[in-house]
């Protein structure tokens, strides 16, 4: 019985050790990942830390000065009057606050018209112009249904795409 029992055990300790190895390897590998981020980090903090330098090196004042002047046949820049100026209130909706068009509405609206220039088209012919049934039936099919944009694109449209100035 003894025998049965020290069997038992060392299945335990071993199942047991099994265990507390996968744990600890599955420990070491989060530590790599943690590490690896961490480094990620650092080097996008160091990125925005060098361009934050290159963008206060390109809009010294000296610099635009002497690139105004050097360019100002070809651009003929002039100062901005302090009339030009608007304050935040008085600007336009983004295009983001613009609210989106009822498509049904669009819809039965293109549909009556459709069905209206499809009974001008009747008429027309039934007058015997074959000229205007024509033009009628081309008037209805060049009807376009308005569509609202995807959400993708609309918010893509909102952004706006920088880039530096090379001397």
């Amino acid at each position: 019985m003894l025998k049965t029992f020290d069997l038992v055990l060392i299945g335990v300790m071993t199942a047991t050790a099994a265990v507390t190895y996968t744990i600890k390897h599955r420990a070491e590998l989060k530590l790599e990942e943690v590490h690896r981020l961490e480094a990620e980090i650092k080097l996008e903090k160091d990125t925005i830390d060098l361009l934050k330098a290159d963008w206060a090196l390109q809009s010294q004042p000296n610099r635009l000065e002497r690139l105004v002047k050097s360019y100002n046949d070809e651009l003929k820049l002039q100062p901005t009057e302090s009339t030009a100026l608007v304050h935040a209130k008085e600007l336009p909706m983004l295009k983001s606050e613009v609210p989106v068009p009822d498509v049904t509405e669009a819809k039965a609206s293109a549909k009556g018209a459709t069905v209206a220039s499809a009974k001008s088209a009747t008429v027309a012919s039934a007058k015997g112009s074959p000229d205007t049934a024509k033009g009628a039936q081309a008037t209805a099919k060049a009807q376009p249904i308005p569509m609202s944009a995807p959400r993708g694109e609309a918010e893509d449209a909102d952004q706006i795409e920088t880039g530096s100035v090379e001397e």
